[in-house]
C-alpha cells in the first residue's frame, strides 16, 4: 500500500468527504461517492444525445449504485471510512477493504483475507455472469460497458433485473489473501480484466499523487493545507480526451460543470503553469482546436460537441471574454516558451479581430456583448435592460489582449505588429475615456441602445485593470473599490455594489464575490501602481478561499460562506488560490 509517511497524503486525510467531494483520479470520468453506508459511481459525462438537455447529467442517477460490502451471509457490513488522495480505506468487522484507481477507467477493491460479499445495482440493460465475474452493458445511442472481475473464489454470482437495472449479488472466499475485485467502466468494447497484486497497485497510486504534490512550489505554512487540497482538485478534475475533448482539460466542477469553458481554462492554466507547462498550454490549445473560420472561439466544449450559439435568454452567438492573449503571456512569463507564442499568435489575432469586426455594432470603436453569457456574467444586472450592451469590462479585456499581442509580437520578431498592437491598445483606452467615463460619478458606465445601464458593479471599474488610465481616473476608480458602502466588504469584491438596489449576495453575479474577478483586479492594481491595495485584496482573497474545506464557485461578500447554489469543487477558485498563494510566498521570501 502507499507509504503512510507521505506528508502530502497524510495532510489531506479525510478532505475527500465522498458527499459533495468525490474520490477520483486524473483523466477519469468515474466519481465515487458514499451515502448511507453504500457507495455509488457517477460519470463525469453529459450524454446530451440521450437526454437532449445540457445539464441533465446533474440529476442523472449513478451508473453504479448501492455498492455495498457484505458478510458471507449477505448482511450489509457497518463501515468506518478513511479517505486519502490515493485510496479509500474501509474498516469492517470482517477486515479492511481498500479502494484505489488501477487506471482512469478501473477501480480496484482489495479484499480482506476473509469470506465476504459485494452487491451493487447497475443502470444498464444487459448483463451476463461468467467464471470470474461478469459483463454488463448499455445499448443504444449511448454505449457504456462494465466488467466486474475477481481473482477470489466465487461462491455466489447472481444477476437479476429490476426496473431497467441489473442487480448483482456476489459472495467471495478471499481468505487466501492478496485478492481483489476490479470494476472496469468504459465506453470501449475491450475490458481490463487482469487483476494485479494489491501492493503494486497501491504503491503506484500513492506515487502518482505524491509526485504531483511534490512538483508544486512550496508556500507559506498558513496556506499549506488548503494549497495542497487545491492541487488535489486540479489533478482529480482533469478529464481524459474523447471526441471533441481534444486535449486533457480541467472541468470547472466535476459534478456541476462537465466540459471545458473558455475563460475557466484561462484561469486553470495559471495554476498548471507552476507544475506542467504542456498541460497549461493545452488548456488554451483545446479552445483553438475548435476556433471558427471567422475567428470566434466557442463558449464551451464537451465530448459531444461545442457551444457557439444559444437561443436563451436571447438568440445570438455565444463565446466568453477575450482574455486568451493575456493568459498566454502569463504562461510565457513562467516558462519563456517562445515556440508556444509563435504557435498561438495567428489564432489570437483572428480572435481579437472577430470582436471588432462582428461586435462593434454602432461603429464607435467600442465592442458590445450580444449575448449575456458571452460576458461570463450570466445574470448580472448589466443585462437587465436588454442586449446588446457596450460594457467597460469587455473593452478593458480587449485592451489587455492587444497589449499582450504587442508583447507577444515583440518576442516572436513581428516588430511592426508590436508597435501597431500597442497603439491600438492606447487608442482603445482613450476611446473608453471619451465615450464611457463619467467625471461626476467617477466610474465607467455600460450602455444599451445609447442609454446608461444604471447598475454599479466592479465591471464599471475595470478600465483600471488595463494600466492605461490617467492617474486622476485611476485614483477615482480605486476610491470606489475601497469604499465600504460599495465594494470594500469583509470579503471583497461583491459583483454588485452593496448600496445598489439590485445587490443580492446569494444570486450568482448580482452580489457574491468571485475569485476570478478579484484576481483580475489584483493583477490590474499592480499594473496600475496600486501595489499596497493589490496586496491587501490578495490577502483578503486568500483568507476567503481558505475559509472552508472546499472551493466554491462564488462566496457571500460579508460572511464569506458559500451561497446554496454555488457549485462545489470549483476549479478556478482552486487554481487562483494556488497562484495567489505562490505570489504571496515569493514576495515574503524576497522581502526576507
Amino acid at each position: 500500500m502507499a507509504k503512510r509517511s507521505s506528508p502530502y497524503l497524510q495532510l489531506l486525510k479525510n478532505r475527500i468527504n465522498l458527499r459533495q467531494i468525490p474520490f477520483s483520479e486524473r483523466g477519469s470520468r468515474l466519481l465515487v461517492f458514499l451515502e448511507y453506508n453504500h457507495f455509488s459511481v457517477r460519470l463525469a459525462e453529459r450524454w446530451i444525445k440521450l437526454s437532449g438537455k445540457l445539464a441533465a447529467y446533474r440529476n442523472r442517477p449513478p451508473l453504479i449504485d448501492r455498492f455495498t460490502l457484505n458478510d458471507e451471509s449477505g448482511n450489509h457490513l457497518p463501515l468506518t471510512v478513511t479517505t486519502f488522495p490515493d485510496r479509500i480505506e474501509i474498516e469492517t468487522p470482517v477486515g479492511i477493504f481498500r479502494l484505489a484507481f488501477l487506471d482512469s477507467e478501473t477501480l480496484y477493491l482489495a479484499l480482506p483475507s476473509a469470506r465476504c460479499g459485494i452487491s451493487f445495482r447497475a443502470l444498464l440493460d444487459q448483463a451476463q455472469a461468467d467464471r470470474r465475474g461478469g459483463i454488463l452493458g448499455l445499448t443504444g445511442d449511448i454505449r457504456r460497458n462494465v466488467a466486474y472481475t475477481t481473482n477470489a473464489r466465487i461462491l455466489q454470482n447472481d444477476i437479476s433485473s429490476e426496473d431497467g437495472t441489473r442487480e448483482i449479488q456476489l459472495k467471495l472466499d478471499a481468505s487466501s489473501g492478496n485478492q481483489a475485485l476490479l470494476l472496469n467502466i468504459t465506453p470501449r468494447l475491450g475490458f481490463n480484466r487482469w487483476v494485479p497484486q494489491p501492493e503494486g497497485v497501491f504503491k503506484a497510486a500513492g506515487r502518482r499523487w505524491n509526485d504531483w504534490f511534490a512538483a508544486a512550489p512550496p508556500v507559506l505554512e498558513k496556506y499549506r493545507e488548503q494549497y495542497y487540497y487545491a492541487w488535489w482538485l486540479m489533478r482529480a478534475g482533469l478529464l481524459s480526451t474523447r471526441y471533441y475533448t481534444t486535449r486533457e482539460v480541467m472541468a470547472p466542477s466535476m459534478t456541476y460543470y462537465i466540459g471545458a469553458w473558455q475563460w475557466d481554462n484561462f484561469f486553470h492554466a495559471l495554476a498548471y503553469r507552476h507544475v506542467d507547462p504542456g498541460l497549461a498550454h493545452d488548456q488554451l490549445r483545446i479552445l483553438l482546436d475548435h476556433q471558427r473560420q471567422d475567428g470566434m472561439i466557442p463558449d464551451a466544449i464537451h465530448d459531444e460537441g461545442i457551444v457557439t450559439h444559444l437561443d436563451f435568454p436571447v438568440e445570438a452567438d455565444v463565446t466568453k471574454p477575450p482574455l486568451l492573449g493575456w493568459a498566454a503571456w502569463k504562461l510565457y512569463e513562467q516558462d519563456h516558451d517562445r515556440e508556444f507564442l509563435d504557435e498561438i499568435y495567428g489564432p489570437v489575432v483572428k480572435w481579437n479581430n472577430w470582436w471588432f469586426e462582428k461586435n462593434d455594432l454602432d461603429q464607435n470603436g467600442l465592442c458590445e456583448y450580444q449575448h449575456p453569457f458571452s460576458s461570463g456574467l450570466d445574470d448580472s444586472p448589466l443585462w437587465d435592460s436588454g442586449m446588446p450592451v457596450e460594457s467597460p469590462d469587455l473593452n478593458s479585456y480587449l485592451c489587455l489582449q492587444q497589449d499582450a499581442l504587442s508583447r507577444i509580437a515583440q518576442v516572436i520578431g513581428e516588430e511592426q505588429d508590436a508597435v501597431m498592437w500597442s497603439q491600438r491598445a492606447a487608442e482603445l483606452a482613450q476611446r473608453m475615456i471619451q465615450l464611457s467615463w463619467d467625471e461626476k460619478v467617477g466610474v465607467f458606465w455600460a450602455t444599451h441602445a445609447g442609454e446608461r445601464v444604471h447598475a454599479l458593479t466592479p465591471f464599471n471599474l475595470f478600465p483600471l485593470i488595463t494600466g492605461r488610465m490617467p492617474p486622476s481616473i485611476a485614483a477615482r476608480l480605486a476610491q470606489h473599490l475601497t469604499d465600504p458602502k460599495e465594494f470594500w466588504t469583509s470579503y471583497p469584491v461583491p459583483s454588485v455594489a452593496l448600496d445598489d438596489q439590485k445587490f443580492n449576495p446569494l444570486q450568482m453575479w448580482r452580489g457574491p464575490t468571485w475569485a476570478n474577478i478579484n484576481y483580475l483586479l489584483i493583477d490590474g492594481l499592480f499594473r496600475s501602481g496600486f501595489d499596497v491595495l493589490a496586496r491587501e485584496l490578495r490577502a483578503r482573497t486568500l483568507v476567503l478561499l481558505s475559509g472552508q474545506r472546499d472551493f466554491f464557485e462564488y462566496y457571500h461578500p460579508v460572511s464569506g460562506e458559500n451561497p446554496p447554489k454555488a457549485a462545489p469543487i470549483y476549479g478556478w477558485s482552486a487554481a487562483l488560490f494556488i497562484d495567489l498563494a505562490i505570489q504571496a510566498t515569493r514576495e515574503e521570501s524576497e522581502g526576507g
